[in-house]
């Protein structure tokens, strides 16, 4: 979860340098410094909502899942019953 938020943060700091290398600004002018910790926070902030989306999809595809697999088994189990029932 860590990386995650952390690969989001650098893409947040990276975002803002490409910004001002579009810009042909100064990558670290005094009255311009507070922009990089809020681009690194937006970044974290979307890379932390992100990793909440991936562990609920996965959740849900664990869910539906077991649920199929649960539900091979007993169409397995009655043809099995069903096949012997006819064979005795």
């Amino acid at each position: 979860m860590v990386h995650r938020v952390l690969f989001w943060a650098g893409f947040g700091v990276a975002t803002r340098v490409w910004q001002l290398g579009i810009e042909m600004r100064p990558f670290f002018n005094k009255s311009s410094l507070w922009a990089y910790p809020v681009f690194a926070s937006v970044g974290a902030s979307f890379g932390y909502w992100l990793q909440g989306v991936d562990e609920r999809q996965t959740a849900i595809l664990q869910d539906r899942k077991a649920a199929i697999l649960e539900k091979r088994a007993r169409r397995a189990e009655r043809e099995a019953q069903g096949s012997s029932t006819t064979t005795a």
